[in-house]
């Protein structure tokens, strides 16, 4: 059975000014939310959690990465991006695993965007209104510190007990004034060498 949708929803903000200065670029971030009954709900300890994965997963990537391009305006336009999980306390961790962590959710995105980067993440358990978090990166740079970025929000009635909530977050843009620099520049500071991945 494809995932039972209860709700979604499109989580826009504009940050316009940033430590009292305003942004040369606005920053615009995007998550695409919905919450679903938890197909594994009420069956206990489940072992093999691949036919419901194949059942829900591919659905949920495709309209939650509709939802964040329709906002962004086109694939070509997201540069940070990311995905979440929040599983009800009835289920475990893992059932939230199980549909963010599969190529058949996060492909969906990925392509549409064009991306090289794996699609940063966090996964856990909570009530109704438990604060969602979506990190970000760069979605073809992972050493991009600009584009460390978390998107916060929760909703008021989610997840039940027996539900997940899962996302999908995109940035348009950066941090605002950022000056930090890149990875890069520590790794080279500290004598690494940055054509040889096993040095880093």
């Amino acid at each position: 059975m494809p995932a039972e949708i209860r709700k979604t929803l499109l989580h826009v903000e504009e940050t316009l000014i940033e430590g009292g200065k305003a942004a040369a670029q606005p920053l615009k971030m995007i998550a695409a939310v919905a919450v679903i009954r938890n197909p594994w709900a009420g069956q206990g300890f489940v072992e093999d959690l691949k036919p419901a994965i194949h059942d829900c997963a591919p659905g949920l990537g495709e309209l939650l990465t509709q939802m964040v391009i329709g906002a962004a305006g086109g694939g070509d336009k997201v540069e940070g991006y990311g995905k979440s999980a929040i599983v009800g306390v009835n289920g475990e961790v893992e059932h939230g695993s199980a549909l963010i962590h599969t190529l058949r959710f996060g492909n969906f995105y990925r392509e549409a965007v064009g991306a090289k980067s794996y699609l940063s993440f966090t996964n856990t358990r909570g009530l109704a209104d438990a604060p969602l978090h979506i990190p970000l990166m760069d979605k073809n740079d992972g050493g991009r510190r600009s584009h460390y970025l978390t998107i916060q929000l929760s909703v008021a009635d989610a997840p039940g007990p027996d539900e997940i909530v899962v996302a999908l977050g995109a940035s348009i843009g950066g941090r605002p004034h950022h000056r930090i620099g890149d990875r890069y520049q520590d790794l080279k500071d500290l004598g690494h060498d940055l054509d040889n991945p096993a040095s880093v």
